[in-house]
């Protein structure tokens, strides 16, 4: 059994003599331990077959095997998934899993954001927003790749420009330490919004991350198009800062729920003049590709690697 679980879905699906079955998702709010998800999947999907190991990316950081999700209340145990299910389990960071998918995608798999070309053997830098901001790093070798998985979505966030370091003053009032999750995610889109209404003074309710993308994309509320904007160019230093921190000449590959939804207003966003933006690194950063993967399934072409080993 293979398992992508993240804060909002958790996806699962069997992997049978080196083939990746159906991708069952599931909604987390709807079952309140991990526990119930899998024993619905197995029961649903797992009555003929005799499955005896798991393999689980999670979303949050992992030791001993275990995690407590960094964003909703479920923790993944693999002693008691064994003690549940009888299955051998592995537990790993789901951005790992991102990392070790990026050797299997094909041309169709992902779309570039303009740079130059990668440099083979290079580290490549891995992030991606959805409802946290997961990061890691892939180092190419002779072997098998290695990754270093991280929890780097939780590193301080830095401003561009004064209107970017007033919606961080807001949020520090909020939270105390504003992390670069805190504005690349799905509550992080939320945050920005709600941070624009009260630097305006504007009397509005808050708003859902879906609902804000819906109305920028389609153009009919301007403080939903700023956050949109903003979301875009907090993405694109972040992804910047993350390249020159692990050397990722290899290139920058965004993965996560929301990139795909928002491809073509990333692409005309200032997302990439972000990136760059760097001083006398700039031209560092011009020759560095990025991408977004728009492959759906992209944790488990990881997670069969996983398996495989």
């Amino acid at each position: 059994m293979l398992g992508d679980i993240g804060a909002t879905n958790a996806r699962f699906a069997l992997l049978t003599n080196g083939l990746l079955g159906e991708v069952i998702s599931f909604d987390v709010a709807s079952f309140p331990r991990f526990a119930d998800a899998a024993a619905v999947f197995l029961k649903n999907h797992g009555q003929q077959i005799d499955i005896t190991k798991a393999v689980i990316a999670v979303a949050g950081p992992v030791e001993r095997n275990r995690c407590a999700l960094t964003n909703c209340s479920w923790i993944i145990d693999a002693q008691e998934m064994y003690e549940t299910f009888r299955l051998d389990a592995r537990i790993f960071n789901d951005f790992e899993a991102v990392a070790l998918s990026i050797p299997s995608l094909t041309a169709a798999d992902v779309v570039a954001l303009g740079g130059g070309v990668a440099e083979q053997g290079a580290p490549i830098a891995v992030l991606g927003p959805g409802s946290g901001l997961g990061v890691a790093c892939l180092v190419p070798g002779f072997g098998k790749p290695v990754v270093i998985p991280s929890e780097g979505g939780h590193a301080t966030l830095a401003g561009m420009c004064d209107r970017e370091d007033e919606i961080i003053k807001q949020l520090r009032r909020r939270f105390g330490h504003v992390s670069a999750e805190r504005v690349v995610s799905g509550a992080g889109l939320e945050n920005i919004y709600q941070s624009i209404i009260t630097l305006d003074g504007l009397l509005l309710a808050p708003r859902s991350a879906a609902d804000i993308t819906k109305s920028a994309l389609c153009g009919d509320c301007p403080v939903a198009h700023e956050a949109l904007a903003k979301f875009c160019t907090f993405l694109g230093s972040f992804a910047g800062n993350l390249v020159l921190t692990l050397g990722a000449r290899g290139g920058a590959y965004i993965a996560g729920g929301i990139s795909p939804r928002i491809l073509d207003f990333l692409a005309r966003s200032e997302f990439r003049d972000r990136f760059e933006a760097k001083g006398r690194l700039r031209p560092y950063l011009e020759r560095v590709p990025s991408y977004v993967v728009v492959h759906p399934a992209a944790a488990f072409l990881g997670l069969r690697s996983i398996a495989d080993l």
